[in-house]
């Protein structure tokens, strides 16, 4: 095991309500150097694409650490890119830790150096190791199709789009994820594809007032999603027809994955917008089945598809299975859907308190988090209307679609209380929320978040919530070897330690085991949300408790290994084969 930080933390009762404080989240983005502002290339003449973007990512492209922020960027549609040499952005972070034991946050915008040069309308983000060299890659999604960034491990990235096979196209792409669904050690993946859209065959819509407005997805055909096997040559193979029983129709805005009726095998559960939502289950032969109806995860209780836009997988009630998060359009309520276990879902929105408090948002980037590192899995939503909200029109805002950002605590009940109010000044700006992208951007053990803005600037909110429970950060990785799965030789010694380069094992999933308190259940992924791409690492929110937990991991493969004591109020590296 490799210790990567350190930081100690004071306990606090678990279940109480947060301490009084003047800022929970605190809006760094200038500051830290990431003073950087979305362009939709507005025109007046509501051309859709223009409310959709931007996806923010969030990966550690050096391997120094710490997370680096990637930005998606939009221009003025009907021209070739940005007309003010504009584009995508990347970020390095370069975070002090001070003497103190504070952090100094700062990025640098490494883009030139990086060789990163995309000037073409941006929409989302996915990282992952595609080609298993021990580099993190990017695939980012945009208007007329994707671009993989094969990440060459010496601050530069080489576009293998064309070499790879995963172009996608024509396609209109917005959330995508890496994930290894036949479990060979290879992470494929899945592009979740929107509309059918041009500018030649844009539609012209009008306001409940009768003003110009943007249109409702409906307006266009919904275009097919896309899965890629990875044939662990640097190529992959398009096998949505064999894999997908009956299509992969979309509109598709919002993917996540999980083992959702645990039997060992990643499944993905696909959020469309305005159509019934997808659960693929896998069935262990390359195939996956929808059985989102049967499972009561397709469409709203009444029998109507809704808007679903973000979407993540987490443990809320810690009973062992992952429940699924899903924002929606105003009026129609943001959605929770309760796993039994089996992957069949019950929707508890009302009961939960998470579907009142929507009524008046439309919900886009989302994620779980433990914001207070009390155990419970708490929510974050980036909220931002899609057609013009009057009250803003009549005061002559010139993209009236803003909204406040949300985040509810989990009263460790079944319960949410939206803590809005309480969490610092940020979430009384109002933003066309988009993408968000959850991390611990300084390694100090809770989670910050990333949120891009349609038109408006970047916010950094950086966790400083005065609860300084206990907490647990783990790397789940494996050695960086030519086959997929790792071989008896690739094994560590007992109290070796490998000296090479290591891959995230996304997937992998932990089980916390604790003498005197319930365990918990964490995964390994850098997906959910809304076009956006999220820390790796688990973070594990342990209360007052700072005893030192034996951690049962559960590797992509199905191999179980155990390791124990594991320290507290840092991050430790968890490596395959080093364990019991």
């Amino acid at each position: 095991m490799l210790l990567l930080g350190l930081a100690a933390c004071a306990a606090s009762p678990k279940n109480t309500a947060p301490a009084p404080a003047a800022e929970w989240f605190t809006d760094v983005a200038q500051a830290a150097g990431l003073d950087f502002t979305h362009v939709n290339g507005m025109s007046g003449r509501f051309y859709y694409p223009e409310i959709m973007a931007p996806g923010v990512g969030l990966f550690d492209y050096d391997n120094d650490g710490d997370l680096d922020v990637y930005v998606t960027q939009g221009h003025l549609l009907g021209t070739n890119g940005p007309s003010d040499g504009t584009g995508d952005r990347l970020f390095r972070n370069d975070t002090v830790t001070n003497p103190d034991g504070t952090h100094t946050i700062h990025f640098t915008d490494v883009t030139t150096p990086s060789g990163i040069s995309l000037r073409s309308y941006g929409m989302g983000i996915a990282a992952g190791d595609f080609n298993n060299d021990g580099f993190v890659d990017l695939y980012r999604t945009g208007l007329s199709g994707a671009v993989l960034l094969r990440n060459n491990g010496d601050g530069t990235f080489t576009d293998v789009t064309k070499a790879a096979g995963v172009g996608d196209p024509g396609g209109w792409g917005v959330s995508a994820t890496f994930f290894d669904y036949d479990r060979d050690g290879w992470l494929d993946l899945f592009v979740g594809n929107y509309l059918i859209y041009s500018l030649a065959g844009d539609v012209q819509c009008l306001s409940v007032t009768g003003r110009r407005d943007y249109c409702p997805p409906n307006s266009y055909r919904a275009q097919p999603s896309h899965l890629y096997h990875n044939r662990g040559n640097g190529t992959f193979e398009d096998v949505t027809a064999k894999a997908f029983v009956n299509g992969a129709y979309g509109p598709a805005l919002g993917s996540a994955t999980a083992d959702f009726n645990n039997d060992g095998w990643i499944d993905l559960y696909v959020a469309n917008d305005g159509q019934p939502n997808q659960l693929w289950i896998n069935q262990h032969d390359g195939t996956f089945k929808d059985t989102a109806f049967l499972a009561g995860a397709a469409v709203s209780g009444t029998g109507q598809a809704e808007a679903s836009m973000g979407v993540d997988a987490g443990d809320f009630d810690n009973d062992g299975d992952e429940d699924l998060f899903i924002t929606n359009w105003l009026d129609q309520m943001n959605v929770l859907y309760l796993n039994d276990g089996a992957g069949n879902f019950e929707d508890r929105r009302a009961a939960a308190g998470l579907g009142p408090p929507s009524l008046a948002k439309t919900g886009f980037g989302a994620g779980w988090m433990d914001f207070d590192r009390d155990g419970w899995l708490d929510l974050f939503v980036a909220n931002g209307g899609v057609a013009t909200i009057e009250a803003l029109a009549r005061a002559n805002d010139p993209f009236p679609l803003k909204m406040t950002p949300q985040l509810y605590r989990n009263l460790g009940t079944g319960r949410f209380e939206d803590v809005s109010s309480r969490a610092g000044a940020v979430f009384k700006i109002a933003d066309v929320g988009r993408g968000a992208a959850f991390g611990d951007i300084d390694n100090d053990g809770d989670t910050d978040i990333i949120v891009g803005n349609t038109n408006g600037k970047l916010r950094v909110l950086v966790n400083g919530e005065p609860n300084r429970n206990h907490w647990l950060g783990l790397r789940l990785v494996a050695p960086v070897q030519r086959s997929g799965r790792l071989q008896p030789a690739d094994r560590l010694p007992e109290g070796g330690r490998h000296d090479g380069r290591v891959r995230d094992m996304l997937g992998a999933r932990v089980q916390i085991v604790r003498a005197n308190t319930p365990a918990l259940w964490r995964r390994a992924r850098a997906d959910g949300s809304y076009a956006s791409a999220n820390d790796p690492r688990v973070l594990v929110g342990l209360g007052a408790s700072a005893e030192t937990p034996r951690v049962k991991v559960t590797w992509p493969d199905g191999r179980l290994e155990e390791f124990s004591a594991v320290a507290v109020d840092r991050y430790v590296t968890l490596e395959e084969g080093t364990g019991k």
